[in-house]
């Protein structure tokens, strides 16, 4: 039962993988989508289920596209996805019949690993130097400002040029990239974890996630991430990447934090409806905004000192 399910996964992510090079606006939402199959294979039946789904996907898009696509495939989407599963189901007794979960602050760093190694895996599909990277990714930046100037959505100071906008921003795309990937990743996890507790099929009782918050090991991974971006090459590509991820864990972990602390609060709903559509009309401002919530949870214990006692799980 365990390979027909997962080589069933991965043939489904391997679809969902491939449709992107049609290049339409859902071929890209059903890209973001890819990790979801090998999650519920993961979760519902075990992490060897979500190894066939890794094998089965990565060698089909590797038949029907290319061998590095495959490689590509595997590198971001199927293996993430397949180890955060694995994660995700962790546990250990105490010896007295109690069982302790795999802490999700702890899979959110893993997470942001994982948006690290994809970032790291995407940059390298499209080239091994990074000069020719840069210049690229400067370039496809310098053609969305064009767009945007001469459709009049921003207007340029008199002394800045496109271009030179353009490889100023360019570094920054990295962060940007781990941090949507720590999102999508997040995101799929959450959606195969329902899926498969409807299904009855969840392991683990459904955890608390008002309640999560990054270990304080995640501000030292924070600043070497910070400094290791500074280095250049790939190698600083790669520190971007990991403080981009890092940030977007931080800022779940805020939002967390607001979830905990208005329950049974009269304004938790107008609260947290605001904070969601903010989300998507004010993305650029609120989200660094949460992740310095975050960032003060972790470093100063927040939640320790207001929070309520979670509720008793539920399975």
């Amino acid at each position: 039962m365990l390979p027909i399910v997962g080589i069933g996964a991965g043939l489904v992510a391997a679809l969902l993988f491939s449709v992107v090079i049609t290049g339409s606006p859902l071929a890209v939402v059903l890209y973001s989508a890819a990790p979801l199959p090998i999650f519920i294979a993961a979760l519902g039946w075990n992490h060897r289920s979500g190894l066939f789904a890794c094998g089965a996907g990565a060698l089909a898009v590797a038949v029907a596209l290319t061998p590095s696509a495959g490689a590509a495939f595997a590198v971001i989407i199927a293996l993430p996805a397949w180890w955060i599963g694995y994660l995700a189901l962790l546990a250990r007794g105490d010896g007295h019949g109690t069982t302790e979960w795999y802490p999700l602050g702890n899979l959110l760093i893993w997470i942001a690993a994982t948006a690290t190694l994809a970032t790291i895996g995407s940059a390298l599909v499209m080239t091994t130097d990074y000069d020719t990277y840069r210049t690229v990714i400067a370039r496809v930046i310098e053609n969305l400002l064009n767009e945007m100037v001469r459709g009049k959505l921003i207007t340029l100071p008199a002394d800045v040029t496109v271009s030179e906008l353009a490889q100023g921003l360019a570094p920054m795309v990295p962060v940007g990239i781990g941090a949507s990937f720590v999102t999508t990743i997040t995101a799929n996890l959450w959606l195969a974890a329902k899926a498969v507790q409807v299904s009855g099929r969840l392991p683990r009782p459904w955890p608390f996630i008002p309640g999560t918050t990054l270990p304080r090991q995640a501000l030292l991974l924070l600043a070497a991430s910070v400094v290791t971006a500074l280095l250049g090459g790939f190698i600083g590509l790669a520190g971007a990447a990991m403080a981009g991820a890092l940030l977007a864990a931080f800022m779940f972990s805020g939002l967390a934090m607001l979830h905990d602390l208005s329950r049974g609060r009269p304004w938790r709903t107008p609260m947290l409806i605001s904070i969601y559509v903010a989300l998507v009309v004010m993305q650029a401002i609120l989200t660094p905004l949460l992740a310095v919530v975050g960032l003060f949870d972790t470093l100063f214990g927040l939640r320790k000192r207001a929070a309520m006692p979670p509720p008793p799980p539920t399975a």
